[in-house]
């Protein structure tokens, strides 16, 4: 992997990330992650979403007029958010259900409505497929978090109805406690969650920030 590649994973996941720094896309962020396999599945369709919808952007960008462009990005999306959603019918039903309207709401997630205006509406394909990868990772993991952690501390299970996924008999997961923190699997810990996310990534940039900032004070006393 190239060092721009992986800054730019970096700042996917980490620096810019959608729902953590630019704190987009907080209604499905919040009303779905009770369970890690809720975010894991929404997490995924996200992700499809705005990889393919950068690329189909980048694509076409030429060809659309900046007056219609915004209605544009957003038949484009919607066509891609109907096929995942037909998808997750067929294949994925019980998650289907579990999900509910928040997979057809993903046409409303601002992350990637702005992905494709400030970025693949911009640049050539390939960048406009890595964007939606990186931006879409981010996203996806910070769903994930989000979700074991409640899971974990609410329920006091880990990867329970896995099955959702990949079928077969319902799956209570790794079950280390039976009862948990009932706040947090209610929408109140939604939000209790996503402030601990915000905050422990602010303590870790600040942490980093004082110790760059440390360092050269520090070897400017030692030549001295």
């Amino acid at each position: 992997m190239s060092v721009g590649l992986l800054e730019r994973f970096k700042s996917g996941l980490w620096r810019d990330n959608p729902g953590l720094v630019q704190l987009l896309g907080l209604c499905p962020l919040l009303a779905v992650t009770a369970t890690f396999v809720n975010g894991l599945g929404l997490g995924i369709a996200t992700l499809a979403v705005l990889t393919v919808s950068n690329a189909l952007v980048s694509v076409t960008r030429r060809w659309i007029q900046p007056e219609i462009r915004v209605p544009i990005y957003v038949l484009i999306i919607a066509s891609l958010v109907t096929c995942t959603e037909l998808i997750f019918k067929a294949w994925f039903p019980d998650l289907d259900r579990s999900l509910g309207i928040f997979i057809p709401l993903i046409v409303t997630n601002c992350a990637i409505v702005a992905r494709a205006e400030v970025f693949a509406s911009r640049n050539p394909v390939g960048s406009s497929i890595i964007d939606g990868l990186v931006m879409g990772s981010g996203f996806a993991l910070l769903l994930v978090t989000i979700g074991a952690f409640r899971e974990l501390f609410g329920q006091g299970s880990l990867f329970s109805r896995m099955d959702m996924l990949f079928g077969g008999e319902p799956v209570r997961g790794i079950v280390l406690a039976e009862n948990g923190w009932l706040l947090l699997v209610m929408p109140p810990g939604a939000f209790f969650s996503l402030a601990l996310a915000i905050a422990a990534k602010n303590a870790i940039d600040r942490r980093r920030k004082n110790i760059q900032t440390e360092l050269p004070r520090h070897a400017r006393t030692l030549n001295r």
